[in-house]
């Protein structure tokens, strides 16, 4: 897809990735919206800024509504409470799932018709490497990033035949207010978003950016005490 001339609307765009990666796109010739739960965080030179919290199927509308001429969505916006699933509370654990997997697709459901009518277009979708292994403290988040890895694989298929390209992007971690209290090796955010928009202008299906993403990728193929020495 050429960059040049597309127009993108990102979510979560207010900070992190998705701030990096609508400054990215609007680097390379896009029109750019961004949505932010906080349109005032917003911080594009020259993007239209839109009030947005995927949470909010009144705000996704509006956001369609709004941007009637968008031909890539990325759905970056997330959030991590580091619950585990046996004794974290369940309302993080919903929130986590409301927000990368029902979020995610009330976007996709509210914008689908749009890249359809202008011309079939592209979705991406930021995942993780913990869409394929998951780490204690972050199980809940593992799991609506597994989630999500799943409906994406679907809205491919569905939205194929209208000529929609849906891209998965998996990484590890990223240098971002997110990831603050990890102590792991981090991405630097503009590495990231000049990795997917390379993606994005390839065509590609998948974009692994980092070698924690190609590993957790073939740790599927292994044996489960190989990827989780503990339960060895």
């Amino acid at each position: 897809m050429e960059l040049n001339g597309a127009v993108a609307l990102v979510t979560g765009a207010g900070r992190g990735l998705g701030l990096y990666i609508a400054r990215e796109l609007a680097g390379r010739g896009a029109k750019v919206y961004a949505g932010a739960r906080d349109p005032g965080a917003v911080d594009i030179p020259g993007a239209t800024v839109l009030r947005l919290d995927v949470t909010d199927q009144q705000q996704v509308d509006a956001a369609a509504a709004a941007a009637g001429d968008v031909t890539l969505l990325v759905n970056n916006a997330g959030l991590a409470t580091f619950a585990n699933l046996v004794d974290g509370g369940l309302d993080d654990i919903r929130l986590e799932m409301e927000t990368h997997y029902f979020g995610t697709l009330r976007m996709v459901r509210a914008f689908a018709p749009i890249l359809k009518g202008n011309g079939g277009g592209a979705i991406v979708n930021l995942l993780s490497a913990l869409s394929w292994v998951t780490y204690l403290n972050a199980t809940s988040y593992s799991a609506a990033k597994a989630a999500e890895w799943s409906l994406t694989n679907g809205v491919r298929l569905e939205l194929a035949t209208q000529g929609t390209v849906v891209t998965a992007v998996h990484l590890g971690a990223a240098d971002t207010d997110m990831m603050r209290q990890w102590d792991v090796p981090k991405l630097e955010p503009a590495f990231v978003a000049s990795a997917v928009a390379d993606g994005i202008e390839r065509g590609d299906l998948e974009i692994l950016v980092d070698d924690a993403a190609t590993y957790a990728k073939a740790g599927l193929a292994a044996d489960l005490r190989t990827v989780y020495p503990q339960l060895a």
